[in-house]
């Protein structure tokens, strides 16, 4: 159903197209915004003439009066977040499509979690003619593990390119060459193991500049008041493409052979690359469609931080700023948890709670639903707090980055103590993978904050320390376990809580929600 439903929803997009708002409503909100924008921009000029305070800072130009104007389903930035969710849908359907295939690929034709026999309508015994291979528990996982070689390399890559060149041409090549790539991967596996680790590490290159180009995007097209809902909303697609890939890849791998998973899934994206070049645009000035209230409002919000950089960044600043380490070893320790648990989950309750996966496949998807559910309530009650001036920008994003750190590492010290109640603790690192979807509403968007000018260049860093850290996470599970199996587990859960507050505390001592000096277009290039 939540894939259902993130088909559907780019279409609201077309309504907006056909049905775009009058021009007498244009004029008037125009008007308005125009004289709020006075009022706001006269604050902000009061608050930069003063001392320079992070108090004073962090409340321009965020929490001045700005113009009015509502997130309707219908306004091209709300557009782009739904068509970002189905195109973060489409890459991590891709991303996993190998991980449920591969089953197929080597010990039968029908998954581990799939049951029952080949509905009538499909093609009698087809899956059974389609090519298996010896290949071991080793060699699969160094097939599964080559794709985050090349992931890990663009990330950095992928938000400079975004930055010269635009979000939407590297956002939309790189998931077209991930989908091409991954209906070669029926002919990689036919000549050899080398040659799909190869491909692997290829569609990990193409992937890794998505999520960088998502945020340079951002940064032209998502109002401060707005940018947690939005961001959250296209962050949400990741989620839920794994759990409907997932449920998916196992029924074609059984219907009509694995090699089919790879061809819907590749032909699919290929086809919503289209779409994703006709219908996004790199900022609201080019936007042929787009309302004029809504284009002055986006870009009378955004004028103050600047256009993207040039070929020249400056990297001595950015080492030297606190916030920006900030957020990184915030990211680093909380990846570290979530890969601890997205991968080791399943081998704890079986062999410390001997609790059946088979049994009950839906309770496996559930952390996806949360956690994509979870994103997006976070980004809706941060953005409510923001407007209400509850709280400032940096306490908002300590806040929620405080409550999915803390309370998930508070879950995970609780476990060993659990005893004998298994599903006591199954919950318990369900809400764990669940309320770490807070962090994105806090670390995981705060680098459009402090940086909007170099939002995508800092997300790559900050993915490529927390891919490390899913690297390490379960190698350093696997050495804890293999000593002693009670308390390795113990030890794991407790080194994993350790780091979380430590990036918490390192987050909330020297993170910000202003724009750094060395982030300002003005501001000297180091």
């Amino acid at each position: 159903m939540p894939g259902v439903t993130a088909w559907l929803l780019p279409c609201l997009l077309v309504f907006e197209i056909r049905f775009p708002a009058g021009p007498d409503v244009n004029l008037r909100r125009s008007r308005q915004q125009h004289r709020r924008q006075e009022r706001m921009q006269r604050h902000v000029d009061n608050t930069q003439a003063g001392d320079g305070m992070e108090a004073e800072q962090d409340e321009a130009p965020l929490l001045a009066q700005q113009p009015s104007s509502r997130t309707e389903l219908c306004s091209a930035r709300c557009g782009l977040a739904l068509i970002l969710h189905v195109s973060l849908f489409m890459a991590y359907a891709l991303r996993v499509s190998l991980s449920i295939a591969i089953v197929a690929m080597t010990n039968s034709s029908h998954p581990r979690n799939w049951s029952g026999s080949a509905p009538r309508g499909s093609y009698p015994g087809f899956a059974q003619e389609v090519p298996r291979y010896n290949w071991s528990a080793e060699t699969q996982g160094i097939i599964l593990s080559s794709f985050f070689y090349g992931y890990g390399l663009t990330q950095a890559l992928g938000g400079y390119c975004s930055g010269l060149f635009g979000g939407k041409p590297v956002l939309g090549g790189g998931l077209l060459l991930s989908s091409v790539l991954t209906l070669l991967v029926p002919q990689a596996a036919e000549l050899g193991v080398s040659f799909l680790i190869g491909l692997q590490v290829l569609l990990g290159l193409a992937e890794g500049v998505i999520f960088p180009a998502q945020y340079t995007l951002w940064a032209k097209w998502a109002p401060p008041l707005e940018r947690s809902r939005l961001m959250n909303v296209a962050d949400a697609g990741c989620t839920f493409g794994t759990f409907v890939a997932l449920l998916v890849a196992g029924i074609i791998c059984q219907s009509l052979g694995w090699p089919f998973v790879f061809y819907i899934f590749g032909g699919v994206g290929c086809a919503w690359c289209l779409c994703w070049f006709l219908l996004v645009y790199e900022d609201p000035a080019h936007h042929p469609w787009i309302s004029a209230g809504e284009q002055e409002y986006i870009m009378s919000l955004l004028a103050h931080q600047g256009s993207s950089h040039g070929r020249s960044l400056p990297l001595v600043a950015m080492a030297k700023s606190l916030p920006l380490w900030a957020i990184t070893i915030a990211c680093f320790c909380t990846d570290w948890l979530f890969y601890m648990l997205l991968t080791s989950m399943p081998m704890f309750m079986s062999n410390v709670l001997h609790f059946d996966l088979r049994e009950n496949g839906l309770l496996s998807s559930l952390p996806y639903i949360g956690n994509g559910l979870g994103h997006i309530l976070a980004g809706l009650l941060a953005d409510f707090l923001l407007a209400r001036q509850v709280l400032g920008t940096a306490a908002i994003r300590k806040l929620f980055s405080a409550l999915g750190m803390l309370l998930p590492a508070i879950f995970l010290v609780a476990v060993p103590y659990i005893g004998c109640s298994s599903m006591v603790a199954v919950v318990l690192l369900m809400l764990a993978l669940t309320i770490i979807s807070m962090t994105g509403a806090g670390i995981n968007i705060n680098h459009i904050d402090i940086a909007p000018r170099y939002a995508g260049f800092l997300l790559g860093i900050t993915n490529t320390f927390g891919i490390v850290a899913g690297i390490i996470a379960p190698t350093t599970v696997g050495l804890l376990v293999s000593q002693d199996l009670q308390t390795g587990w113990r030890n794991a859960f407790f080194i994993s809580a350790a780091l979380n507050l430590f990036g918490l505390i390192f987050y909330i001592a020297f993170g910000s929600g202003t724009i750094q000096d060395w982030a300002r277009e003005d501001a000297a290039v180091q």
